[in-house]
């Protein structure tokens, strides 16, 4: 971390990511030292150990839903991770999502989230066109939640779908067998263009031996019934026998560094220049306090290019910042809530974080221009919403609202979303959240989605629960009113910290700010990877 000292904003923020620091390396460990230990005794490595082995030297591992399952599963045991491991990384100089189950977590079995986060997985793949590669180690469904993980669309089985649809799509797609794979989830690896399996612990079959016996009757060990050798040399389901987990991995590397040739979307890039302040800025220009005003642009100054702003309708639609940009030399379009408090020309006080009826249809109008343009688009969140009230209903919010979200929601061109911080009710949306696909969506420490405030949400249920219970003549005094709101706080401020969202996957990752930069450039270099942007087109807009 970078030096702290300084003001009081930056000690808190840099407390807040040390906090965060701690729990993704306990998220990490997976199953547990001894766990690991186990996989180690058994000649295996662990799914993070295969991954840096598998990736190019000196490169980062882009990790994608490290919280998934974060205290979701406690009856169960917890998933940490969701019992798989999922990001980008660059194999033989090529960008690939890399798809590891953790064994160290429950065998590497599937919980509901391990599907989702697979199928995130996989429909960022799709989206970027970029290769897959799945090491497959896992026991199979959670039995104890199978009717919440097996038969619906975004279910285990949706997966194999996937499968059949990237492989059309001429994306290709590398399974290596490491460990268990059974039942349906053996489509998995036999689905993708070509499969490895590793001699002794790597074994693929429909059923195992137990089921084998009491289901037909036969007696047959798990190796002779689907082990390497069965594989390779009997069956010919699988392309290659491996010795070991490291012969494996080099294979892999092998087969992606002769892949063919590829295009790209040709999105311009130019020599990348450093920010015009250093990143660990961010840490005293962003305030503790959610309702306090800060300037975007100073936020900015410390992840664009030096110089390369250039902003649209400067003086108009104060709460909302647009303009083009370069941000590792990548060209942008920027959409950022303003936090300042401004006053138009007419004199009108404007609330920052708010969206008003000028800042949506100057935002509408820029997203339109970088589609026109080819420009991926980045969406920088803190926002409370849409101006509510007589005069912004009059004046037509509604309308010029809907605008702003028919033109984000239609846009081909790649986005990329970051929640600095406030996320809630319809800003979220028309701000590019999860449910407006944007490719890659990212939230800070300090992010909070939500419908609205955790205060706000709090006086409102407890104005209904106490005009309830007054309903039935229950006396609700003072200090109960107190406890209901001190009840109702706790529980609404637990659903809008960040890490409740990131457990859930609404963000592909919780990073440091500092990342922010890094993480974007990442992005785009694998949205340029498909070269296919559809036409820009919109629906019926009001005017």
């Amino acid at each position: 971390m970078s030096d702290i000292s300084g003001s009081a904003t930056r000690h808190w923020l840099h407390d807040l990511m040390e906090q965060i620091n701690t729990q993704q390396e306990e998220i990490k460990l997976g199953g547990g030292t001894s766990r690991i230990e186990k996989e180690h005794a058994k000649g295996k490595m662990t799914a993070r150990e295969r991954i840096d082995k598998l990736i190019d030297a000196d490169t980062n591992f882009f990790e994608l839903g490290l919280w998934a399952g974060y205290e979701m599963y406690g009856e169960e045991g917890g998933c940490p991770a969701g019992g798989v491991v999922t990001g980008i990384g660059t194999v033989s100089g090529r960008q690939c999502m890399i798809v590891a189950n953790d064994a160290t977590v429950k065998a590497g079995a599937w919980f509901p989230i391990t599907a989702k986060k697979n199928l995130r997985a996989q429909e960022i793949a799709i989206e970027n066109h970029i290769p897959l590669i799945y090491l497959v180690d896992s026991a199979g469904v959670f039995l104890p939640m199978q009717d919440q993980i097996f038969p619906d669309k975004e279910h285990f089985g949706r997966m194999f779908r996937n499968n059949a649809v990237i492989s059309a799509k001429g994306i290709p797609q590398i399974a290596a067998i490491m460990g268990s794979c059974v039942a349906g989830g053996a489509y998995l690896p036999i689905m993708s263009d070509e499969a490895l399996i590793v001699d002794g612990t790597g074994s693929v079959f429909l059923a195992g031996s137990y089921l084998v016996k009491a289901a037909i009757g036969e007696s047959v060990d798990n190796e002779t019934l689907g082990g390497a050798t069965t594989h390779t040399e009997i069956s010919g389901v699988t392309d290659y026998k491996m010795k070991d987990d490291a012969e494996c991995l080099k294979t892999i590397r092998d087969l992606v560094d002769k892949l063919g040739p590829f295009k790209t979307a040709g999105f311009n890039r130019a020599e990348a220049k450093e920010p015009a302040r250093p990143g660990i800025d961010i840490y005293d220009l962003l305030p503790e306090s959610r309702t306090s005003p800060y300037d975007m642009n100073h936020i900015l100054e410390c992840i664009v290019d030096e110089g390369s702003f250039t902003e649209f309708k400067k003086g108009y639609g104060n709460t909302i910042i647009t303009g083009y940009a370069r941000i590792d030399g990548w060209s942008v379009g920027i959409v950022a809530n303003q936090r300042t408090v401004s006053r138009t020309k007419q004199g009108e006080m404007q609330i920052g974080g708010v969206i008003y009826s000028d800042s949506a249809d100057k935002a509408a109008r820029f997203i339109m221009n970088c589609n026109q343009k080819k420009i991926p688009l980045i969406f920088f969140q803190d926002v409370t919403g849409f101006m509510i009230g007589k005069r912004s209903e009059h004046g037509g919010i509604i309308k010029d609202g809907a605008k702003m979200v028919n033109a984000m929601a239609n846009s081909t061109v790649p986005k990329i979303t970051i929640v600095v911080g406030n996320s809630y009710g319809a800003g979220n949306y028309a701000m590019c959240g999860r449910a407006y696909d944007p490719r890659f969506m990212y939230a800070w420490p300090t992010a909070n989605i939500a419908v609205m405030s955790g205060a706000s949400a709090a006086k409102t249920l407890t104005q209904i629960q106490v005009a309830t219970l007054k309903k039935k003549g229950e006396e609700v005094d003072e200090a109960k009113q107190d406890e209901l709101m001190k009840e109702i706080t706790e529980r609404y401020n637990k659903q809008t910290d960040v890490r409740y969202a990131a457990s859930r996957l609404w963000v592909d990752g919780i990073i440091n700010p500092l990342e922010t930069r890094a993480r974007i450039s990442k992005a785009i270099e694998c949205a340029n990877l498909n070269p296919h942007i559809p036409e820009y087109k919109t629906g019926v807009i009001q005017v």
